[in-house]
């Protein structure tokens, strides 16, 4: 079975490797376009991700610290032999640590993701959270431990063009658009960088993609225009825009980092609804082309937990401190989760 990559066109943010190379520019109004120097990205003075040649970072005895988008397989995954009667598992990261500096984030993190899962990652501020999310995605390395994406090693970031068999986006905390960009642009960034698509082909498909999302007309808005809201729907947008001109496209799983942060009750409950429906639970192993199959959600609101996971894994200081099902969450006796569903200041959790 082939393995999984990261859609580096769907994680977006601070960009985490050196990048270089186009391989089709985007539109003539791009003023991204205008900004290229030293073959990154440059937008308003900062150095952007641009959806390139990924840098490779060595986790462990693994592939070489260099590689571009023609590397062999072999060089980046190494196959592991244990998964056997496990098919059904997208993601694993097993035993994995990290630490910045002499902080130490995560202390030995053990879970699966399976195929049609909705999951939760919620605990306190500082916990390791978002910091997971980043090492499944292939952002961060661990310092110690493994991830498996469909059963095979993962050893350093990987690009699209190398593996194929699972898409993985990211939708960061801020919805991170490209201020210089139009939302048109935002969201068919990876298509106009790595498709053959025509112009127009993607106008329509971002058109359907932001339709999905409850937005009309804003296609030629800059991030500017946008509530935080509509931000955060634009992000959601294009991290579920794929290539659909392919004969095989991968089932996808989306990384939510508090996707309703900052937002009021009813736009919350707006994303929530959005990230169920775009969930296709049920299906079979390989998923309906282009849709999502699994997520996971990191979150500190009561009402995305409702609302939309299935799953919950709670982080405390590093660990995975409990699992269990939605509805399970306020009526365990683990004294950590007890007192984080109930806000009380009284309990183990110290601030």
């Amino acid at each position: 079975m082939s393995s999984g990559t990261v859609s580096w066109a769907n994680l977006w943010g601070p960009p985490s490797a050196g990048l270089r190379g186009r391989s089709k520019p985007l539109p003539p109004s791009s003023s991204i376009r205008r900004r290229r120097w030293g073959g990154s990205c440059w937008d308003g003075g900062r150095k952007i991700l641009c959806a390139c040649t990924v840098r490779l970072r060595n986790w462990g005895d693994g592939p070489p610290a260099f590689d571009t988008c023609n590397s062999s397989i072999s060089k980046n995954l190494g196959v592991r032999k244990d998964v056997g009667g496990e098919s059904d598992v997208l993601i694993e990261c097993k035993d994995v640590h990290k630490a910045f500096g002499d902080k130490q984030i995560l202390r030995g993190v053990s879970f699966k993701i399976r195929h049609g899962e909705a999951v939760g990652i919620i605990g306190p501020s500082g916990t390791g959270k978002s910091t997971v999310l980043k090492v499944m995605a292939g952002l961060l390395a661990p310092d110690k431990g493994e991830v498996f994406i469909r059963g095979r090693k993962r050893h350093g970031l990987v690009s699209d063009e190398e593996i194929s068999g699972l898409r993985i986006g990211l939708v960061f905390q801020s919805a991170a658009l490209f201020d210089s960009l139009t939302v048109r642009e935002n969201v068919g960034f990876q298509l106009y960088e790595n498709s053959k698509m025509s112009q127009d082909q993607i106008a329509e498909l971002v058109a359907e993609n932001l339709a999905a999302v409850g937005l009309k007309g804003v296609e030629d808005r800059l991030p500017s225009e946008l509530s935080g809201g509509m931000k955060k729907r634009v992000a959601l947008a294009r991290s579920i825009i794929f290539d659909n001109t392919k004969e095989v496209v991968e089932p996808e799983v989306l990384l939510y980092d508090e996707p309703t942060a900052g937002l009021d009750p009813i736009a919350s409950t707006v994303v929530e609804d959005l990230i169920r429906s775009m969930h296709m639970k049920g299906e079979d192993a390989h998923g309906k082309p282009g849709k999502i199959t699994s997520y996971v959600v990191v979150t500190h609101q009561h009402s995305t937990i409702k609302r939309a996971v299935d799953r919950l894994l709670f982080l405390y200081e590093g660990r995975i401190v409990w699992e269990g099902m939605t509805h399970e969450f306020t009526t365990t006796t683990n004294p950590i989760v007890r007192q984080f569903a109930s806000g009380s200041l009284d309990g183990p959790i110290k601030y």
